[in-house]
């Protein structure tokens, strides 16, 4: 019996933790950067696709390298698809 209430007691603080750790993840809208798969969530756009975007403007204002990982600066990239993508 003594077992079950530590187990109770351990998934339960588990469960906290995990509600905790949800409420501290930012909002899309929010976010400065986005990786490769965020900003084809967020953008609509495949990943084969945004990472063609990168290869083929290296150093695009948008680009932001982490090492060779690139990030996606989300309103700079907004506005190089509003001014420069006509076709995807």
């Amino acid at each position: 019996m003594r077992w079950s209430v530590i187990y109770i007691e351990n998934t339960e603080l588990k469960e906290i933790t995990e509600t905790k750790h949800e409420h501290l993840q930012m909002p899309w809208w929010n976010k400065f950067t986005f990786s490769v798969q965020e900003a084809s969530e967020y953008f609509g756009f495949s990943d084969k696709k945004i990472r063609k975007l990168i290869d083929e403007n290296e150093d695009a204002d948008f680009i932001l390298w982490n090492g060779s990982r690139p990030r996606i600066k989300r309103t700079l990239f907004e506005q190089f698809v509003n001014e420069k993508l006509t076709a995807i």
